[in-house]
């Protein structure tokens, strides 16, 4: 090929070469819009998601604290010798309620009535020997004042008198200390209660307190549950105790299935517990049927106040997330917004909003897992919220609150 064509082929291949990447642009610059135009039209054209709601209404709602509480006795006594002596005698049954002095064990008492006779017996003696002295002091007085005797003689027989009196007042309290230890042979209930197991059987040799003990009784009605409260939550409680108010209190079985019994407040502690920044409180219960069992573990609801006209929503709709507490809103051109709002307290199925919400406006209560700030919805059916609703506790720990992340527009 000649030197000519060569230079006529050259700029043939470069203009062929520009108009290539000049048609590869503009191939790619239409698929691009074609590609941003489909995908708005998609967009504008999604179906709105189909949601539950309800609306924000009035009405009170108990503010109740919930804790994890323990049932102590009013009494626990355990029973021990106050003597050392063979044990002849047990007078009740395992399990029995007993009423208090109602006999409970006997240990053997002869030892003592032996000593009580041995005292009796050094009394009369003691008795006696005064008897003689004061005689002999009576006379000893008439001659002293006749100046027939010494005068040391005198005052000798004096003092023989008043240490033979001293003598009968010892012999006087030996024999009440023997009286004292036949009651103790005696054993009683000192309060009223149910026993327990058998500690201790028949023939066995006891001595003073001697452990476990006789037997142990525990008072079971009345009885007490004793719980904690949080430091930011005392303050409410203190308001109202000190009004003289009678708080509730109402206890649940370990797993909030069952309400056991309600009874009252009536005890705070004095001291703040610094480990746990807690303070114990305990409530009475009557316990009539025996539902509450001693160191049983319970939950403890106190019933602090009611708040009256409140803003309720169904607890499902308050959701927490990046921006904190928030419910959706349902706007008048049936889209939804993302509102934050304070929530209070809550009886499980309904909540309080504090702040951020009115009543009257309405929130999505379910069907929020793919909604997003702005998006169409279409309710499904519309609740009728919490109009003449009076909210009915619930066990503790069982607020409903979820947790739902806020999707980006």
């Amino acid at each position: 090929m000649s030197a000519d064509t060569l230079k006529a082929v050259g700029p043939f291949h470069k203009r062929r070469g520009l108009m290539i990447a000049l048609l590869v642009a503009i191939a790619l610059i239409v698929l691009m819009a074609i590609h941003i135009l489909s995908g708005g039209k998609t967009k504008t054209g999604a179906p709105p998601q189909v949601v539950s709601a309800a609306t924000a209404t009035l009405g009170p709602m108990p503010e109740i604290l919930s804790a994890l509480g323990t049932v102590t006795p009013v009494a626990t006594v355990n029973v021990l010798p106050q003597l050392s002596g063979y044990l002849v005698a047990v007078g009740y049954q395992e399990g029995q309620d007993v009423e208090k002095g109602q006999f409970l064990a006997q240990i053997d008492p002869r030892q003592f009535e032996i000593s009580k006779q041995q005292a009796q017996a050094q009394l009369a003696k003691d008795e006696a020997s005064l008897s003689l002295a004061r005689s002999d002091l009576a006379r000893y007085t008439q001659l002293h004042q006749q100046n027939s005797i010494a005068e040391q003689t005198y005052f000798d027989q004096k003092f023989t008198v008043q240490q033979l009196e001293a003598a009968t007042k010892a012999d006087l309290a030996s024999i009440a200390q023997f009286d004292l230890d036949l009651i103790y042979c005696h054993i009683t209930a000192p309060v009223a209660g149910r026993v327990g197991l058998r500690l201790v059987d028949p023939g066995n040799y006891v001595t003073q307190s001697t452990s476990p003990g006789i037997v142990t009784i525990t008072t079971i009605k009345p009885t007490t549950v004793q719980f904690t409260v949080p430091q930011n939550a005392l303050s409410k409680v203190l308001q109202r105790v000190n009004t003289g108010a009678k708080l509730a209190v109402t206890v649940y079985n370990s797993d909030n299935s069952k309400q056991l019994a309600t009874g009252t407040l009536y005890a705070l502690s004095n001291q703040m517990a610094t480990n746990t920044g807690t303070v114990t409180l305990r409530a009475t219960f009557p316990n009539d049927d025996e539902v509450l069992f001693p160191n049983e573990f319970v939950n403890v609801r106190l019933l602090v106040d009611t708040l009256q006209n409140a803003v309720l929503v169904p607890t499902p709709a308050v959701l927490s997330g990046a921006p904190g507490d928030y419910v959706y809103l349902v706007n008048a051109d049936q889209t939804v917004s993302v509102h934050k709002v304070t929530p209070g307290p809550s009886d499980g199925k309904f909540t309080v909003i504090l702040t951020g919400l009115a009543a009257g406006q309405q929130v999505v209560t379910d069907g929020m897992d793919r909604l997003s700030d702005g998006a169409k919805i279409k309710i499904a059916t519309a609740k009728a919220g919490a109009t003449g609703h009076t909210p009915a506790p619930h066990p503790p720990g069982q607020d409903g609150k979820r947790t739902h992340a806020v999707a980006s527009s």
